[in-house]
């Protein structure tokens, strides 16, 4: 396979795998977690087969149109950068789905776990390996979302609800700002191609809207690792499981935002403005998150804050604007990624094998676990930077560069070796207090489980992690060596500076600084031993406000004090107020354009009026007056009437020539009627009252202010109509682009058809994936809804007055109701089949098909109906979504843009010549998903009624 589509392949492989993890049963475990591996590990071993293009310096590029017109491609782009980091999240991601294998209990929803997980690794490297900034947005934003499920996924703890909503809000509002960032930079550059940006650095920092670029794109680096002052969302992200934890903070979510800023160094580093932004932010966060982290009972939360940190190490190190520094920045973040995710999974075990994370009950578990004991306390040597290990190294570059800072305030470059040295006092500090109080001391006592060694496949992923740190502290040159130079020059191209990873430097200054880090750590660990003796939980020295206390007190500010404010003043619970002011805002949306031009006509003249056609819109125009004035008396005379004035427009579109419209308006107007009069019966009884006459005069503003604004509605659109109408067809319209092209462009002569799945098949994907939503919203909300008391009782009070009790009474309609399903799946055939040359298409076949499905519900009832026809809705909906997308992506495996549509022609025997359109997949799609979504809704609806009647029977 040629390494470009392998690039299409790799970001691929998770996200299919995710799906095949959704079609397992919850409780195939095994299979789940086999389909998890063995996708990671796929697309480890095809990040890991371009390792020889990664060493010669090359970059491998994949482009497919996307909007030509608009000169966006889709992009997938692999350099050394792009190719360390898919090697980091696909193999540590491999790792930590064995360990979940073990680690997640037999009673939780594995399948939805490891599809998660799964998405979130695909979105990730969708990120890495984009070559347009719009592109890298998108998946940005999707990791935001995957991570808020992965986060909230034990969704009956408060504290994961919280964590995941407290995430997706920082993370989501630091990635609108950085898609306002890359507009700016997009446009100081010319461009948003990822490559042309990275040119056209000298241009971007020379640019006026240099700093407020820079500023929004560090909003959503920051945001995204965690850094001050938006940390605090990473500590409640801890109640999400292990496996999360350990992916999260090691290699995936909190790496993005330095992954981006190590990713535009090339076009926005080099500033003061960028060491005040980016500096500054990593040195608060380095000191404060350390200093915290010794004060932490959790271990997670400890290791949470540890991270970041650490974090705050690279942002800090990316701030001093200096190659070597970009170097050591680089280095840490795979050193972190090592330890890191070794003393989750171990903190994971502790937690499993004993039952608690908390440190003040955990003492003297070296005797119980030694061996996961061992592994714990060489990870956390490795983060508090003992020598021999690979966090001493990159520590001491850290060191290094302290020293050698060229920062525009001279003081702060002063204190720098001081800050640093406490950071590694505190870093030791913490490490000692994860490895003295768990592992050393006395027995623990009332622990909810007796401690023991996890299984063995539990703890290899640990095992290699560990490995690969004492590895990497001993031989650095011959092991990460080789790539940290191709991470590091697909950065700095011919500008890398002379650096060396040897582990021996002589007597230097940076290892004295090291040894004092080591000796200061262990002191101060020995002194706060008496404080933590005590039970304090409070951090000295710092204030009472905590970062996630103005969270909670914005949020509920904004959503609620503000917001009911707001809704107080213009909202109101009633529907005719809403209609109102939605038809007020759009008059005076439309006479703004005509006060300040005018409106002019043309010079068409109108036609002949024609009676019949007046007599049918006398008849829906008394048919609406009628549903207006029954809607107070009657509901069902009202919806009758209703659907009598859209008959009306049905035969209006038919009239005039749009056979499509009328289809699709009829079809519409059957479901709808039927969907209402289910929803009708959940409504309170009307109570019959009378108006005083005070009442009405009081009444007779507000009435004739109604009918005014309706009038003035109606009036307005009717002359915008009028006015377009009266007007010729210019050339060069988007219609009459359509009328000619539809044909050899789309192959097909039904040009409503070719436009809704062709010329604009995307915005059709994007309406079809909100039915979807809606669908399965509305489906959540009446599980949860019960009909109101008031409803039941005429309910059995109508069923008893009837004397409809029985089924046979119904024997002979409901037999005929049954037989019409098949005529009717034969006529929803017809339709599908013929929609791209004649009325019909996807949509209006899926309407009809929904028709036959509710004779069948109202012939035998929800029961009979489940029974005899197993729709599974969400089945059909995931599979038209599926179609319709896939049939966009087909297009690019042949080099095409996203949707377009291509004709294969047939020879059939006894039909003669067939062209077969492949936008016909995507109207295959579109049925699907509506007949999906129809009969979801259906179901929700009928099976409410049932329970209405029977809970009026039991009363």
């Amino acid at each position: 396979m040629p390494d470009e589509k392998l690039l299409i392949v790799l970001l691929l492989l998770p996200f299919v795998g995710s799906v095949a993890t959704v079609v397992l049963s919850s409780r195939a475990r095994d299979a789940a977690a086999w389909v998890s591996a063995g996708a990671s590990l796929l697309a480890l071993a095809g990040a890991a087969s371009l390792y020889g293009r990664m060493n010669t310096g090359d970059v491998v590029r994949l482009k497919m149109p996307w909007v030509p017109t608009a000169g966006l491609e889709f992009t997938l782009r692999m350099d050394g950068l792009a190719w360390m980091f898919c090697m980091l999240v696909t193999g540590i991601g491999f790792l930590v789905v064995l360990y979940a294998r073990y680690y997640m209990s037999p009673r939780d929803p594995i399948a939805r776990f490891f599809a998660f997980f799964l998405a979130f690794m695909g979105s990730m490297l969708g990120v890495v390996l984009s070559g347009n900034l719009f592109q890298l947005v998108f998946f940005w934003e999707l990791t935001s979302l995957f991570s808020f499920l992965l986060i909230g996924y034990w969704h009956h703890n408060p504290a994961a609800r919280d964590g995941a909503r407290m995430a997706l809000i920082i993370t989501s509002a630091g990635g609108l700002s950085l898609f306002a960032g890359v507009l700016l930079l997009g446009r100081i550059a010319g461009s948003y191609d990822l490559d042309a940006v990275l040119l056209a650095g000298d241009r971007i920092r020379a640019h006026s809207l240099y700093v407020p670029a820079l500023i929004l794109i560090a909003g959503g680096a920051l945001t995204k690792s965690a850094q001050f002052p938006f940390h605090f969302w990473l500590p409640q992200a801890m109640a999400a499981p292990t496996p999360v934890s350990a992916y999260l903070h090691s290699a995936a979510m909190v790496k993005l935002g330095v992954f981006l800023l190590v990713r535009l160094w090339p076009a926005l580093a080099g500033t003061d403005a960028w060491t005040w932004v980016i500096g500054t932010a990593g040195l608060v966060t380095l000191v404060l998150g350390a200093y915290v982290a010794i004060f932490q009972h959790d271990l997670k939360g400890l290791l949470a804050y540890s991270t970041a940190s650490h974090l705050g190490l690279i942002t800090a190190l990316l701030g001093l604007n200096s190659p070597l520094a970009l170097v050591a920045a680089v280095f840490h973040v795979m050193n972190h990624a090592t330890f890191k995710a070794s003393l989750f999974m171990a903190a994971g075990i502790i937690d499993h094998e004993s039952g608690t994370r908390d440190i003040r009950r955990l003492s003297g578990l070296y005797r119980f676990m030694p061996v996961t004991a061992t592994l714990a306390m060489v990870a956390a040597a490795a983060m508090a930077g003992v020598p021999l290990l690979n966090g001493f190294l990159s520590k001491e570059m850290f060191f290094s560069e302290s020293l050698r800072a060229q920062g525009p305030v001279q003081a702060i470059n002063s204190v720098l070796p001081v800050i640093a040295t406490a950071w590694g006092m505190f870093s030791v500090a913490y490490s000692l207090r994860f490895i003295h109080g768990v592992f050393f001391g006395p027995a623990p006592t009332g622990l909810p489980r007796t401690p023991h060694e996890p299984p063995r496949w539990m703890r290899l992923p640990i095992e290699f992690l560990v490995l690969a740190c004492l590895v990497v502290g001993i031989l650095p040159t011959l092991t990460i060596g080789p790539v940290l130079d191709i991470a590091i020059r697909s950065v700095l191209g011919d500008q890398v500076p002379p650096y060396s990873l040897a582990v021996w430097h002589g007597l230097t200054v940076p290892l004295m600084m090291s040894l004092l880090a080591l000796g200061g750590g262990a002191v101060l660990y020995r002194v706060l031993q008496r404080y933590f003796a005590r039970g304090q939980d409070r951090t000295p020295l710092l204030p009472s406000i905590q970062g996630r206390h103005v969270f909670d007190s914005l949020l509920a500010a904004v959503s609620w004090r503000w917001a009911r404010a707001i809704e107080r003043a213009i909202g109101t619970r009633r529907l005719q107020p809403q209609l109102g002011l939605l038809i007020l805002f759009a008059l005076a949306a439309g006479l703004w354009p005509v006060w300040a031009r005018g409106l002019h006509f043309g010079a068409l003249l109108p036609t002949d009026a024609d009676t019949a056609f007046l007599l049918i819109w006398i008849v829906g125009v008394a048919c609406a007056i009628g549903a207006a004035w029954q809607a107070k008396f009657h509901r069902l005379v009202a919806i009758v009437l209703a659907s009598g004035a859209g008959l009306v427009v049905c035969l209006t579109f038919a009239w005039l020539s749009a056979p499509d419209l009328a289809l699709t308006q009829l079809l519409v107007e059957i479901v709808t009627s039927i969907l209402l009069l289910l929803g009708l019966r959940w409504l309170p009884q009307r109570m019959p009252f009378r108006r005083s006459a005070a009442a009405t005069r009081a009444a007779l503003p507000r009435r004739a202010r109604d009918l005014a604004l309706a009038i003035g509605g109606g009036a307005g659109l009717g002359l915008v109509a009028y006015a377009v109408m009266t007007r010729p067809l210019p050339d060069g319209t988007v219609s009459r682009f359509f009328l000619e092209n539809a044909w050899p462009l789309g192959g097909g002569t039904n040009v409503v058809n070719v436009i809704i799945v062709d010329f604009r098949g995307f915005d059709t994907l994007g309406e079809i994936s909100v039915l979807c939503v809606v669908a399965i919203t509305v489906y959540s909300l009446l599980r949860r809804f019960r009909p109101a008391p008031e409803s039941i009782a005429p309910l059995a009070q109508r069923a008893g007055q009837t004397g409809v009790t029985k089924g046979e009474d119904l024997a002979i309609p409901a037999i005929i109701m049954r037989w019409m399903l098949p005529a009717i799946s034969l006529v929803a055939l017809y339709l599908l089949l013929r929609g791209h040359n004649l009325p019909g298409g996807g949509f209006a076949a899926g309407i009809t098909m929904t028709v036959g499905l509710i004779l069948q519900y109202m012939a035998g009832g929800t029961r009979w109906a489940e029974d005899r026809l197993p729709i599974r809705p969400l089945s059909w909906m995931m599979a038209g979504l599926l179609l319709a997308v896939g049939t966009g992506v087909g297009s690019w495996l042949f080099g095409y843009p996203f949707l377009t549509s291509h004709v294969a022609h047939f020879e059939v025997p006894l039909l003669g010549e067939l062209h077969v359109p492949s936008a016909f997949f995507f109207d295959l799609g579109v049925f699907f998903l509506v007949v999906g979504a129809a009969a979801l809704l259906l179901i929700a609806l009928g099976h409410q009624s049932t329970r209405a009647h029977r809970s009026a029977e039991r009363r």
